[in-house]
């Protein structure tokens, strides 16, 4: 069982991503918390947990932890402490312990920030961190997906480089494509965007290098 790391654990989708996790027969999940209560619910849940917080230092937290997903934000309060600086104190961490997959949930609109100003300065901290990333010596997925919903998922995504639409998909199926991505190697090295869509989510990750490539 490969331990992975859930930054973001007390979200919304972290806490699918942990549930998926939790049932897999190939992941352990391992949440990272900011509060010490926060460590005893994850454990009475059955979860290991451990305090690390993005504004901070991270450097113990992934020690024997085999492959990360970054599903943290700071809800536009620390774009640049959080979505940008601690996703990338995380990236050099997961680099330093020998981290073998960094699963990255950015979001649509990183190519282009500036066309929807309304969130320009949380895209360009996401650009920053996703481009940190793609230059690192780490495996990597980058997922972008298009305005999240609390609909049930249905496992169907449509997966391109660049989609030429805007639109929504559930949190639901963005989580089982974080966590897909962990180990399809077909998605390895790669960033794309998503939306609810036409093909199952392993079969679109599946065909993802030669879409996105």
């Amino acid at each position: 069982m490969e331990q992975v790391l859930v930054a973001g654990a007390t979200g919304t989708t972290g806490n699918i991503i942990i549930n998926i996790l939790k049932q897999s027969e190939h992941f352990t999940p391992v949440a990272m918390v900011r509060k010490e209560e926060q460590v005893k619910d994850f454990k009475e849940k059955g979860i290991e947990a451990i305090l690390g917080d993005l504004s901070g230092k991270v450097d113990h937290v992934t020690k024997n932890i085999d492959k990360v997903i970054f599903a943290a934000g700071s809800k536009g309060k620390d774009v640049k402490g959080i979505d940008k600086e601690g996703a990338i104190k995380l990236i050099d961490a997961s680099i330093s312990e020998g981290v073998k997959k960094f699963v990255m949930l950015s979001s649509m609109g990183t190519q282009d920030p500036q066309s929807v100003p309304e969130l320009e300065d949380y895209l360009k901290a996401k650009k920053a961190a996703d481009h940190y990333l793609m230059k690192s010596n780490i495996s990597y997925t980058i997922v972008r997906p298009g305005s999240l919903t609390n609909k049930k998922g249905q496992g169907k995504i449509d997966l391109e480089k660049y989609l030429d639409r805007k639109g929504e998909i559930s949190r639901e199926d963005v989580a089982q494509t974080l966590v897909k991505a962990l180990d399809t190697e077909t998605a390895n090295n790669l960033a794309f965007e998503i939306l609810e869509g036409h093909t199952p989510v392993e079969q679109a990750l599946k065909q993802a290098h030669e879409v996105v490539a």
